[in-house]
């Protein structure tokens, strides 16, 4: 089985985010599959199923394109006779195979993983390879946000500092309905901003005798 560097690293990524590691080979169907290295999502990604194929140094049959396309074909067909909802994606660990990215694409979800600098430790080598890796598996992660940059002088965040800019001062109580109403998310906003755009149509109506 393949001990390649990339391959260890990004098994070590996918188990921080919760992924679990499945035994090789194991059965589907009645039938016997064997990859580099297979894994599971856990909780809200129970449904994901992770085959890493090291296309570089692999074994069985992971460095020619038709057999790995074949062994995916094969697991997704026999998922399809067990009724599995289980989400295939192929990992492509090491040297491309763009003709072989085009035939899976057409049964699983395919990610390709280039080459990355890989530390001693097993683990990306510094900070810009982990992004590289990261980059190139992002859509089996969790959502991560950007870390909040630095408030206004007003105490606002970048979001509400754009707003108290776009609002005209004359408008401070509107402005004021609206951050009051942003604790509550983004539909609370849009409900506020609503009422109070209305409210004065509403008071022109109520005093019109006609």
């Amino acid at each position: 089985m393949s001990t390649a560097p990339l391959v260890r690293a990004i098994q070590e990524r996918l188990r921080e985010a919760m992924y679990r590691d499945i035994a090789t080979p194991f059965r589907m169907a009645g039938v016997e599959f064997d990859f580099t290295a297979a894994m599971r999502g856990n909780e809200g990604r129970a449904l994901d199923l992770i085959l890493i194929f090291d296309t570089t140094t692999g074994d069985f049959g992971d460095r020619e394109g038709v057999r790995v396309r074949q062994r995916v074909e094969a697991l997704s067909r026999a998922l399809d006779v067990t009724g599995s909802r289980y989400v295939v994606t192929a990992i492509l660990a090491g040297a491309l195979l763009t003709e072989t990215v085009e035939a899976l694409a057409e049964t699983c979800r395919v990610l390709q993983v280039e080459d990355i600098a890989i530390g001693a430790n097993g683990r990306p080598a510094d900070e810009a390879a982990m992004r590289q890796l990261e980059d190139q598996i992002r859509v089996l992660l969790p959502l991560r946000l950007p870390e909040t940059v630095a408030e206004s002088q007003d105490g606002y965040g970048p979001a509400l500092e754009q707003l108290v800019l776009a609002v005209p001062p004359t408008n401070k109580a509107f402005l004021d309905v609206l951050i009051a109403a942003s604790e509550d998310g983004e539909q609370a906003v849009t409900d506020a901003a609503g009422r109070a755009v209305g409210a004065p149509f509403q008071i022109d109506q109520e005093e019109d005798p006609s």
